[in-house]
């Protein structure tokens, strides 16, 4: 009875004096603070920005970083963005009911995004991105107007139906992610989008068919995909299109013809694909284009002649394609371009004093076509970054620069030129030059490049240079790598600065250089050159029985005179070969293939990264199957070499050689890593061992080519048993030589080996050559002087020379040294390099000194039998020439060639030059 008196009385005292608690209008601003106080606890706050969060305030509308209705006085908006928080989302933000935008962008927040996120009823706004929040997206999010998720770690495919409520969505970012799988058909009931970002993920399949049918989009990024098959027609559907990036995919088929039908685009980039056929001319309709990219692609055709119309173009790039014709004068009405890049193309012609007229330029890259003339003028009187003419037939003298290029001028490559004359003495003036890397000048070093006080690479081996070196240059302190071999250089080295630690390679084949690094100082170092004369030593005792009568072949005079006679043939040869790289790359389009990151029934291990075969789909799916684990190991290894081991992988009863590079060195970045790895797989020639595909993750790159079940040369030369025959090496002599010459000589800029030995010579059951490993140089980030010394140990005495030194230069030149050595080897049936109890024979010198001496015979494999002599002298004396010391007294691989079918002409038949 009494506990009912005390009841009552609380009830009655209830009434007459209510608490604050029980307004409507204070219980929903206590949930405001309820709220934002539950999810700070979820947070770490390391700069205390949150500290004005009170719990004990009736209001948070007066918190930093919070914004509140006017009307209601309820939280709309929270803005946390680059407060270094951490943690987790929690629960707290359903407690405000009026919040319209919530931004966390740039923190370090974690885990899954909760979707009861999506439950806050007046969200209309989410911004997560630039965090690192991990799961899937939960479709309850695209519901908002505004979702961005960019650049955190989320993963999985997009469900299918992620968009069907999302009506009201009108910017959507997912880039940065690690999302796969198709690119869900509800995409196309965004019907009011406006952006869409899915960039630099691992989406697959085909390109979204209702993506044309958003007819308000604005901005459509798909680049850094696995996405393939053709661009399908209907995009002048998207009228309003302003941005169109689809760059770094492996779409094929031509370029969209109706592209010019959307008369807003400001931006194309459609670069690095399997992309055909010529340039659009609707291109020419978009006046307000100023970013237009396909480089990397197999676009043919002139180039378009009516560019100079295209007023607005600020950043123009063609790069990388097979694109022929010249540069059309109009160019000079680009007067907004900044950048212009041509470089690796067909292009001819002169190149255009009325690109001095495109006051804006900054970068100009030219390199790898045919141009030739002279440089014009104009272009050193401009405010140029960077240029790059190298690898053309330019003529003539460097101009000197004026005093515009004085202040602006960074990287100038003249490289591969026939250029001739001094080096402008007002090179001194460019005071942020940086690079001055492989010209092709004459005369004196001017002393004015000491003043280049942030000169990083100085390279200018291989000229023609004369005089003494500066000694100014050893004051020059932040030069880092330098290179002045080959040349004509006397006198002494600089002392301090990098002059004091260059390798003996860097001022190798001079005149005189007086330096500790050179073991003779002051001394002529020309090496003695080599007279290709296979008689010449026919006449000394004890050689008359073998030796026929005494004959001129294969002279320096003859080699002069093969090379005039043989030069419209090497003319025919080169049209022939880059009229079948056309075809080839044509060819090569016809078989790319889609990535398999899509499928379901993938291995873990393969579904970490990108995997992407070049030849059949059936392939790649018996590939996506594969355990990586039970392929990684000691069982299934069959090799290693200078860039990582090789391993055998079956399925499906098809065999693969599956190759780990070691990734200390290689490039750590996808699309410079896929980049580089499609260059290699379009080399196909009867005498290559093709790429057949590759694996990608920052931590593991995998290359995919055919299994060699005959072995390599390696172990048919010096393993197997009864020995070759001469016909089959001298097979196998020419067989590579042909792969080299369509290396080097198919592709602009040529692939080089860089590491040509005879266990990387494979043969079939026929012994054709099959030449494996090719290029891998061009995956690495640097070939600093541990790479060389450390891991070319394998490839000891077929590495040319120049390889050691610090500031390495890869050429072509390097291969045919490798192949010389090779050679020697295959006439020999000797290792490059033997190592005996007191001594070691390095297989060049062996050779050269019984060529130099007339002991010929005693080189030649005993196991071999009968050979004919007419063939063998003559083939060391190629041998030697190939090893040169000197990279440009080599001859190229199509010169190889054509010496290589005299010497294996019958003797009578044969055409000597007459003296």
């Amino acid at each position: 009875m009494k506990y009912h008196r005390y009841a009552l009385l609380l009830l009655l005292l209830s009434y007459l004096f209510p608490p604050p608690c029980l307004c409507a209008d204070v219980l929903l601003l206590n949930d405001d603070v309820l709220g934002l106080i539950v999810f700070k606890t979820s947070f770490l706050d390391p700069h205390q920005s949150l500290s004005s969060w009170n719990q004990d305030d009736a209001s948070p509308c007066a918190w930093k970083f919070v914004q509140c209705n006017s009307a209601n006085a309820r939280v709309s908006e929270l803005h946390l963005d680059s407060l270094s928080l951490s943690g987790k989302i929690t629960r707290g933000l359903q407690k405000l009911t009026s919040l319209k935008i919530l931004s966390l962008s740039n923190n370090n927040l974690s885990g899954p995004i909760s979707p009861d996120i999506a439950l806050i009823p007046s969200l209309d706004h989410l911004n997560l991105s630039r965090n690192s929040l991990s799961g899937s997206v939960p479709p309850s999010l695209a519901a908002v107007q505004f979702l961005d998720l960019s650049h955190n770690a989320l993963s999985g495919p997009l469900a299918d139906n992620m968009f069907d409520n999302s009506l009201s969505l009108r910017f959507l970012s997912l880039a940065g992610n690690r999302l796969e799988g198709p690119l869900p058909a509800s995409l196309s009931k965004c019907v009011t989008l406006n952006h869409l970002n899915l960039s630099s993920n691992r989406f697959s399949g085909g390109f979204p068919l209702g993506i044309w049918s958003l007819a308000r989009l604005r901005t459509l990024d798909l680049s850094r995909n696995v996405l393939s098959g053709e661009i399908p027609a209907g995009m002048a559907s998207v009228h309003n299109l302003k941005e169109l990036d689809l760059h770094g995919n492996q779409f094929s088929g031509s370029l969209p013809s109706e592209i010019g039908l959307c008369p807003h685009l400001s931006k194309i980039d459609f670069s690095y694909n399997f992309l055909t056929g010529a340039v659009p001319e609707s291109l020419q309709k978009l006046n307000e284009l100023t970013y237009l990219s396909v480089s990397n692609n197999f676009i043919t055709g002139d180039f378009p002649q009516w560019i100079g119309g295209m007023s607005s173009l600020e950043h123009v790039d063609f790069s990388g394609n097979a694109l022929t014709g010249s540069i059309p004068s109009s160019i000079g009405e680009l007067k907004s371009m900044k950048f212009l890049n041509l470089g690796y193309n067909k292009l001819i012609g002169g190149i255009l004093s009325s690109l001095g007229e495109c006051w804006s330029l900054s970068v100009l890259r030219l390199g790898g076509n045919s141009f030739n003339g002279t440089i014009p003028s104009g272009l050193f009187d401009m405010k140029l970054e960077e240029l790059d003419v190298s690898r053309n037939e330019v003529t003539g003298f460097v101009p000197p620069p004026s005093s515009k290029l004085y202040e602006s001028l960074e990287i100038l490559d003249l490289s591969g030129n026939n250029l001739v004359g001094d080096i402008p003495p007002e090179m001194g003036l460019l005071s942020k030059l940086r690079s001055l890397s492989h010209n092709s000048l004459t005369g004196r070093i001017p002393e004015s490049v000491s003043l280049l006080s942030k000169l990083k690479i100085l390279k200018l081996e291989e000229n023609e240079l004369s005089g003494e070196i500066p000694p100014q240059l050893g004051r020059l302190e932040n030069l880092l790598i330098a290179n002045i071999s080959h040349n004509r250089l006397v006198g002494r080295l600089p002392a301090g600065g990098i002059f004091q630690t260059l390798d003996a390679t860097s001022i190798e084949g001079n005149l005189g250089i007086c330096s500790p690094l050179v073991k003779s100082p002051c001394v002529m170092n020309v090496p003695k050159p080599l007279v290709l004369d296979p008689y010449a030593y026919a006449s000394q005792p004890g050689r008359e029985a073998r030796s026929p009568p005494r004959r001129t072949f294969l002279s320096v005079s003859a080699i002069v005179a093969i090379s005039a006679a043989g030069f419209i043939s090497v003319g025919v040869l080169v049209i022939t070969l880059l009229n079948a790289s056309a075809r080839r790359r044509i060819a090569f389009v016809d078989n790319a293939l889609e990535s398999m990151c899509s499928s379901s029934t993938r291995s873990a291990n393969m579904a970490a990264g990108k995997l992407l075969l070049f030849d059949s789909k059936s392939a790649a799916e018996r590939l996506s199957n594969v355990d990586l684990d039970s392929v990684l190991n000691k069982a299934a290894k069959i090799g290693e070499g200078v860039f990582g081991s090789v391993y055998k992988a079956t399925t499906e009863g098809t065999t693969l050689a599956i190759k780990r590079l070691l990734t200390n060195n290689t490039v750590q970045y996808q699309e410079e890593f896929d980049r580089e790895v499609r260059i290699l797989g379009k080399a196909r020639h009867p005498n290559l061992n093709p790429l057949r595909g590759y694996y990608w993750t920052p931590e593991l790159q995998l290359l995919v080519s055919d299994y060699a079940a005959q072995g390599s040369l390696q172990e048919r030369l010096h393993d197997a048993s009864p020995a070759m025959t001469w016909a089959e090496r001298f097979k196998i002599v020419v067989g590579t030589a042909k792969g080299l010459a369509h290396l080097h000589h198919s592709f602009r800029p040529p692939i080089i080996h860089y590491n040509l030995k005879p266990s990387n010579v494979l043969l079939d059951e026929n012994l054709n050559v099959k030449i494996s490993d090719f290029g891998l140089a061009r995956l690495l980030t640097k070939l600093e002087r541990h790479v060389v010394s450390n891991r070319f140990q394998s490839a000891m005495g077929y590495v040319a020379p120049e390889l050691a030194c610090q500031s390495l230069r890869v050429n072509e030149k390097c291969d045919v040294y490798g192949f010389g050595v090779m050679v020697m080897e295959v006439v020999t049936g000797r290792r490059a390099v033997e190592y005996g109890e007191d001594n070691v024979v390095i297989l060049s010198d062996h050779v050269r000194v019984a060529v130099e001496q007339g002991n010929v015979v005693e080189c030649v494999d005993p196991r071999m039998g009968e050979y004919p002599e007419e063939e063998v002298l003559p083939l060391l004396k190629l041998a030697l020439v190939c090893t040169s010391q000197i990279p440009s007294s080599r001859p190229s691989m199509a010169e190889v060639l054509q010496i290589l079918q005299v010497i294996n002409t019958p003797l009578p038949n044969r055409i000597h030059p007459q003296f």
